[in-house]
């Protein structure tokens, strides 16, 4: 479902959208923070998605909300008990917040060179579990930025993502490591 924000927070994303990689990811930590803070934003987005139960064993977006221009999506997703992601990457920088429960995050890292066409051996390097005291976890496009995340708890999960523009049509890649393989996603 496509939402709408308050203007100030469209035009903070708008000015976070407009800085170079680096930058964007430093302040959207602080953005997001400030969001799982504010009553309104809470009471209006994540609390109605707490208090509707619904049988969904498969994770998903509740609301987005676009940059005009592209240049940024904030969107919310829904964790059910036992949802998970694909392993994949993204064509643009990236910043979440768990903002009711906790998700486990794994980051990966490419073993090989990129080289060879559909294929991309994986290494994990490390695991968290975020929660809302946990801060910001934050990823930098394509081959920095490898990860998987999942609810491996009993209650579902609520956490918010900013995006940045991506780089050309592509969303991203999936790998499976059960095949060392790697493929295009055009949108998640």
């Amino acid at each position: 479902m496509r939402t709408t924000l308050s203007v100030p927070a469209t035009s903070e994303l708008q000015r976070l959208a407009n800085l170079p990689t680096q930058l964007p990811l430093q302040r959207a930590g602080p953005f997001l923070a400030h969001l799982a803070r504010d009553p309104a934003f809470l009471d209006a987005y994540v609390l109605p998605l707490l208090q509707t139960p619904r049988r969904i064993e498969e994770w998903y977006v509740a609301h987005s909300c676009q940059g005009q221009d592209g240049s940024y999506s904030l969107q919310i997703f829904v964790w059910p008990p036992g949802s998970r992601t694909q392993i994949h990457d993204h064509t643009c920088w990236g910043a979440y917040l768990c903002v009711a429960g906790s998700v486990l995050e794994e980051r990966y890292e490419r073993l090989d060179d990129g080289s060879q066409l559909e294929y991309a051996h994986l290494k994990k390097v490390w695991q968290l579990s975020w929660s809302k005291e946990d801060g910001v976890s934050t990823l930098f496009p394509h081959d920095e930025g490898i990860h998987r995340v999942g609810n491996v708890g009993s209650k579902t999960a609520i956490s918010v993502h900013l995006y940045g523009p991506k780089e050309g049509e592509l969303d991203g890649r999936d790998y499976d490591t059960s095949r060392d393989y790697v493929c295009d996603r055009m949108e998640i």
